[in-house]
Order: structure tokens, then sequence, then C-alpha cells
């Protein structure tokens, strides 16, 4: 059974930083897209960053471009979201997902297995 479980989650202010984990159990995704959505309170998930198996090619949203860092240690099964220069308008509960396909995407309709999700709250 495949998980994927989040961590690192938690209230900072603005302008600060945390780094978000996520771990995955069950299979491997070293060959296989991985990305990051969010959903604030009131609003549809959105798209925050994806990750090809190798780490080289890399995807943002303009919101978070420049400021967030998606990366991968297949070694430990393991993807990353480093968030820098945090903002009020980035609380929300953030989601990994993963793909079968190698492809990176930034529609969560084409991600087929999720996390639990992380809160991460921004106070100004």
């Amino acid at each position: 059974q495949v998980q994927l479980v989040e961590s690192g989650g938690g209230l900072v202010q603005a302008g600060g930083s945390l780094r978000l984990s996520c771990a995955a159990s069950g299979r491997t995704f070293m060959s296989n897209a991985m990305g990051w959505f969010r959903q604030a309170p009131g609003k549809e998930r959105e798209f925050v960053a994806t990750i090809n198996g190798s780490g080289g090619v890399t995807s943002y949203a303009d919101s978070v471009k420049g400021r967030f860092t998606i990366s991968r240690d297949n070694a430990k099964n393991t993807v990353y979201l480093q968030m820098n220069n945090l903002k009020p308008e980035d609380t929300a509960v953030y989601y990994c997902a993963g793909r079968r396909s190698w492809l990176v995407v930034g529609i969560g309709s084409e991600y087929d297995y999720w996390g639990q999700g992380t809160q991460v709250t921004v106070s100004s």
C-alpha cells in the first residue's frame, strides 16, 4: 500500500522559512514525478511545485517562484519543499502527491497518490 506522509508544517511569522518533507513508502518514486499542492480555507486546491524523477526538471506556480524550492532524495524516497520569505497568503494545508508517470504536470487530477496534508500557518 502506497503511503505519502508529510511533515514539517507549523506556525511561522511572515518572512520566515519552513521545510516540508514527504516520505513515501509502499513503492519507490525515483522514476516518477512528485508534486506539492495546497488548499487554503474556502479555496480550491492549487498547484505549488513539481519535480521529475531525477530532480533535474522542476516547475513552480507563479505565486511561489523565487521563494519556494522543491527537491528530492531518491535514496530516502523523500521529496522536500523549502519555503522562504513566507507570506500570510501562503497559509494552507500542503499536500504531497505522486504520479505513476515521469512527466511533470501542475494538474492535481493527474496525480495518483496523495498524502494527508500538513498545516502551514503564516502570521502577519
